[in-house]
């Protein structure tokens, strides 16, 4: 087992804490060791007191074509929401790559994509070539593929560079998922998440879909509660790396979010 301690990246709309990560732009050499190499994922947990820029993240194919390296689909887990903050998830109709640039131009992009309401537990699916923005008030934690590639579609006057040729090509204009409170599980072809609630003495066991390698490296996070995991101290938003087959014994009520990361054959 491995309790991480996280990077911090200062943004103007707030920061990131970059909980797990092999990226080169904000690489834990411990996971690295731990791991025996590149992990996929890359874990953060994002204040937002701005809102961020509308963007999109590449796929697989067009970060390649693009960027030389992977793509960047994600997710996000409210941690907290002040009352009325908002996401925007996806577009409201099937719009041309002209309609677009045309609507960034003359400052009406808000009147084509879906602001969401959300509360603390929600849950959203962002695949590569979601249009998407956090709102201001929003705390969340993100599970992507390890990737730093954003494309700003629209960045409300603020003046930083935005990449609108390279940011349409990428749009897909997929149907959103309804955002709802996170379930039990989720899956898609990066990763796994499962979340678990212990009791006062609890044991669990890490099973991943590899042998051996960074994908037999499983990340557990705690949402809520106070306790220890294997004798380690372990708060709100701790994570802790571990292997395939490591036995977990934990003491204190804890809500957990366990994260196995997937190799995608897409």
């Amino acid at each position: 087992m491995l309790k991480l301690n996280h990077i911090v990246s200062e943004k103007i709309w707030g920061y990131e804490l970059w909980k797990a990560s092999t990226h080169p732009n904000g690489c834990q050499k411990e996971l690295l060791d731990f791991a025996g190499g590149d992990y996929p994922l890359l874990v953060k947990v994002i204040q937002a007191d701005d809102v961020l820029s509308v963007q999109v993240h590449p796929d697989d194919i067009k970060a390649r074509e693009l960027e030389g390296c992977r793509g960047k689909t994600e997710c996000w887990y409210i941690l907290d929401a002040k009352e009325d903050s908002r996401l925007i998830y996806g577009m409201n109709g099937n719009y041309s790559e002209e309609e677009i640039k045309d609507s960034v131009r003359n400052n009406s992009l808000e009147e084509r994509v879906n602001s969401v309401p959300v509360s603390s537990g929600d849950f959203a699916y962002i695949p590569a070539g979601t249009v998407h923005a956090i709102g201001s008030g929003i705390r969340l934690l993100e599970i992507q593929q390890s990737s730093d590639i954003t494309y700003r579609l629209y960045d409300w006057g603020r003046g930083r560079e935005c990449h609108l040729d390279k940011a349409v090509c990428c749009i897909k204009n997929l149907e959103a998922q309804k955002i709802v409170q996170f379930g039990n599980k989720f899956d898609c072809p990066y990763f796994s998440l499962e979340k678990l609630s212990t009791k006062e003495k609890d044991s669990l066991t890490i099973e991943c879909h590899e042998n051996d390698g960074p994908l037999s490296t499983a990340l557990i996070f705690v949402l809520d509660g106070e306790g220890t995991i294997n004798g380690e101290n372990a708060g709100k938003e701790d994570i802790f790396a571990f292997k395939s087959g490591e036995s977990i014994q934990t003491q204190g009520k804890l809500v957990l979010m366990k994260i196995i990361p997937y190799s995608c054959k897409s």
